[in-house]
């Protein structure tokens, strides 16, 4: 659920044009070139790691169980 959670809220940012930070940031930090998609894809793995987090505390079931 938390995947979710995070891909909406890059959605939300992105209409604040968060997402033109985050690729200017990458590009003078990393000297890479990203794209809207690698954007997505962090806040994604975020997601992917918040969900790890709550399973392994084992609150995981609680959460969807309630």
């Amino acid at each position: 659920m938390a995947i979710v959670t995070f891909v909406l809220i890059g959605w939300i940012l992105s209409l604040f044009k968060f997402e033109q930070l985050v690729i200017q940031a990458f590009k003078e930090l990393f000297n890479k070139e990203i794209s809207k998609s690698t954007y997505y894809f962090l806040f994604f793995c975020i997601g992917i790691f918040g969900d790890l987090i709550l399973l392994f505390q084992g609150a995981y079931y609680v959460y969807f169980l309630n």
